[in-house]
């Protein structure tokens, strides 16, 4: 049994005031202290103060009991903190304000671990560089490059960062906001935040004028230049968690690419077959036998893991400087570097020349945001659901095929407009149903620079990465088409940034399946647990 303690304070930060429990193994001691900063604790706004710090101290009573002190602080604008909550603009000083009032704490140890998922990871990359006494860190599900968290190839990710943003925004002014589900067709989309704020949101508006990555924008603050390659030379263990159907997959394999090489030798990344939050929709989707973290390392994976880093644990839950991820399909899961095979296998995808009719104000939706916005994967429409749609089969695989890495693929197309956007999804035959893998979005001008209508080019698609394995006897399945509605805003086939178009117009587009393919990077079985 331990003695454990809850109390809160308001630590004052720039003009605000933010909420902030303190839970603690026993009154008098000193402990290493976890962080946690969260946005999403709006359902305690009305709540007294003493019944959250209880409620608390229930939920984190098993770190508690492993001697770990955790403070818990709303961020700002949110539960019962003051101020305006503005996605992201505030957490670097906020965070900095939080960590220096503990180090000046009799609690304090000398030892500060950061822990959080998605938004709540934000919050502490954004106070990089990390100072000394943070001695380790659980970051899960979160991409540091806040280009990609936006936008994917000039596209915005309006699943994504753009409802979420919506919902976010002085979430506790309770202000009243215009937003439906069709808010991001609007035209000119840069007086969104003027049309459903009812102000201009400068932060936002900026955005919208930088759909690609080099654009100056990205090296502000407003674009996240604060947490940019947050973790590139740690100097702790830090565990990252995603999932193959995550909103950052791709983000956080380039940040563990990205990580120094000792930094990589004391940490891990663990992948699971689930999306954001390491769910599944059970009735829409495959549940793989053991595939949730929890499901295969125990309820408490995280205060292991932190317990080994503390030497407070002799074997660390997962294989150091190794990813530890789970190969869907053939259901296990596996550890090594994840390094791709040279061994790779193109799937041709026909001998015709396929022609459709792209309409703007009728664009095509696809389910499911797969790896890149939110949904994660589900079983797909039937194939060539729409006029618009190009639904393309593999031949059978005439042998099992373990698929890792980035698949790619490569489009012969053209179009009758200056600009135009081409889509691509992969999804896997299975006995319920096609179900979604991966999916890339790009348009001609984003890639080549220049198009000259009625020209024969080729676009390049680049997929993230994924480990599954496709079984004897079934086919890949390849969609094309010019937008995905439902995840991406619509190109409107005119040229020039998206956000000043006024208007949209018809595009005949073209792929020559002769010329396009799909290759695979395959690799052998490898050792499993």
């Amino acid at each position: 049994m331990i003695s454990a303690t809850a109390d809160y304070q308001y630590i004052e930060s720039n003009g605000a005031k933010l909420f902030t429990v303190i839970l603690l193994p026993d009154a008098t001691g000193k402990f290493p202290v976890i962080v946690i900063r969260n946005p999403y604790v709006d359902r305690l706004e009305q709540e007294k103060e003493d019944n959250i710090a209880i409620d608390y101290l229930n939920e984190h009573r098993e770190w508690l009991r492993n001697g770990y002190g955790v403070v818990v602080q709303h961020c700002r604008g949110r539960g019962k903190s003051e101020g305006d909550c503005i996605p992201y603009i505030n957490e670097r000083e906020d965070g900095l304000v939080l960590q220096e009032w503990i180090r000046n704490q009799a609690f304090y140890n000398g030892e500060i671990y950061l822990k959080g998922l998605s938004y709540l990871t934000s919050v502490h990359y954004a106070t990089a560089p990390f100072a000394d006494d943070i001695k380790g860190a659980i970051f899960g599900i979160q991409d540091s490059e806040r280009y990609n968290i936006c936008y994917r190839n000039g596209f915005l990710k309006k699943a994504l960062h753009g409802s979420w943003y919506v919902g976010m925004y002085k979430a506790k002014s309770h202000i009243k906001k215009n937003y439906t589900d069709g808010s991001f067709d609007m035209l000119p989309l840069k007086d969104f935040t003027k049309t459903v704020f009812g102000e201009e949101a400068e932060d936002f508006n900026e955005l919208l004028k930088a759909p690609n990555p080099d654009h100056p924008f990205w090296n502000t603050r407003f674009g996240g230049n604060d947490a940019r390659g947050a973790t590139a030379n740690v100097k702790f263990p830090v565990l990252f968690t995603t999932g193959f159907y995550d909103i950052y997959t791709g983000g956080i394999f380039d940040m563990w690419g990205e990580m120094s090489e000792n930094g990589r030798k004391m940490s891990a990344l663990v992948v699971s077959p689930y999306d954001h939050g390491d769910c599944c929709d059970p009735a829409n989707s495959i549940v793989f036998p053991n595939g949730k973290r929890i499901q295969q390392f125990g309820e408490f994976y995280e205060i292991d893991w932190l317990n080994f880093v503390r030497g407070k644990k002799e074997k660390s839950p997962f294989e150091l400087g190794k990813i530890t991820y789970y190969n869907s399909f053939k259901n296990c899961w596996q550890s090594d570097e994840f390094l791709e095979s040279s061994d790779q296998m193109k799937v041709l995808l026909g001998e015709e020349e396929v022609s459709y009719v792209y309409n703007p104000y009728d664009a095509p939706k696809f389910k499911g945001g797969l790896s890149r916005t939110f949904g994660g994967t589900v079983y797909q429409d039937k194939p060539n659901s729409r006029h618009d749609i190009i639904s393309i089969y593999s031949s059978p695989f005439e042998q099992d095929v373990c698929v890792k890495g980035k698949m790619s693929a490569n489009l012969t197309v053209k179009s009758d407009c200056e600009d135009t956007c081409f889509y691509v999804r992969i999804s896997i035959e299975k006995d319920n149903g096609d179900y979604g893998l991966r999916d890339d979005i790009t348009s001609l001008c984003y890639q080549l620079g220049d198009y000259k209508p009625d020209s024969v080019v080729e676009l390049n698609f680049e997929f993230d990465e994924h480990a599954f394995l496709i079984r004897k006897g079934e086919r890949l399945r390849i969609d094309i088409a010019s937008a995905d509605n439902e995840h991406y805003v619509r190109h409107t086939n005119q040229k020039g940034l998206y956000s000043e178009q006024t208007t949209a117009k018809m595009a005949h587009n073209t792929i020559y399946l002769k010329k396009s393919f799909l290759t695979l990077p395959v690799s052998s079985p490898l050792h499993s647990f």
